[in-house]
């Protein structure tokens, strides 16, 4: 078994620390770029857009109300998505920052 000093252990958590920081900013920029506003949510919405309109020259009150929220929770199906991206870009930066006071804190001898 090899013996880990304090001062490889600060070393190997601070390594892990960076390297899920990266992840975490790959995996958010991901998240961001695939899940923000895709061609699926887009065609969706206009589609919604349409039903609504021809609900109102129809006159039917039922099918505008049921259009409107439809685009609601399109709206915030977004916002969710592009709030997990941006937390996890956050989180990632947070770690990639604890990872370097990490190294800071190490007492390094020459």
């Amino acid at each position: 078994m090899v013996p880990l000093t304090l001062r490889d252990m600060q070393i190997f958590i601070a390594a892990a620390l960076f390297i899920m920081g990266c992840l975490c900013i790959l995996l958010g920029a991901f998240v961001l770029i695939t899940r923000g506003y895709s061609r699926e949510i887009r065609t969706l919405a206009v589609n919604t857009a349409r039903l609504g309109q021809k609900g109102m020259a129809q006159e039917v009150a039922g099918l505008v109300t049921s259009a409107s929220e439809l685009v609601s929770s399109i709206n915030q199906l977004v916002r969710t998505a592009s709030g997990v991206g941006v937390f996890l870009v956050s989180l990632g930066l947070v770690m990639i920052g604890a990872s370097y006071w990490m190294i800071l804190q190490i007492q390094w001898t020459l």
